[in-house]
C-alpha cells in the first residue's frame, strides 16, 4: 500500500524502554477533495529513511497496516492499529530521473495489420 502527498511534519526520533526501541513519525497530507493528514510510523533502522526529507516535499510512502490486541485489567479486549512505513520516495517535479516519458496513445495503432479482419461491432 502507498500514501502519496506532501510532508506536513517529520518528528524527532523517540527511544523507548531499555531495549532501545526507536520510532519516528511522519505526517503526510494527501491531495484529495478532502485532504487527509496521515500519520506514518517508521521504526528501528527505518527511522533513518526520513533524514533526507523536509516539510513541504511531495512524497510516496510505502506502508504496511499493523494491528494488535490488548487485554485491559478488566479482561476486555481492545484493538489498536498502526500505519508503518518501510520506504519513502521523493516525487520532485521536473526531476528527469523520476519523471516518466510522455506516452503517445496513438502510436500503438500503427502496429495493426491491414490483413486482420475488422470484426468489431463498432
Amino acid at each position: 500500500m502507498e500514501v502519496i502527498g506532501k510532508v506536513k511534519l517529520i518528528g524527532d526520533v523517540q527511544t523507548f524502554g531499555t531495549g532501545g526501541f526507536k520510532k519516528r513519525e511522519l505526517v503526510v497530507t494527501t491531495d484529495e477533495q478532502y485532504p487527509q493528514m496521515i500519520m506514518v510510523e517508521f521504526v528501528q533502522d527505518k527511522t533513518d529513511l526520513l533524514n533526507n526529507y523536509k516539510v513541504g516535499q511531495d512524497v510516496k510512502v510505502s506502508i504496511n497496516l499493523r494491528g494488535r490486541e490488548w487485554i485491559n485489567p478488566q479482561g476486555e479486549a481492545k484493538y489498536f492499529n498502526a500505519i508503518q512505513g518501510w520506504r519513502i520516495e521523493s516525487l520532485a517535479q521536473g526531476s528527469s530521473s523520476q519523471a516518466a516519458p510522455p506516452v503517445d496513445k496513438f502510436e500503438a495503432a500503427s502496429s495493426v495489420s491491414d490483413e486482420e479482419p475488422d470484426d468489431l461491432p463498432f
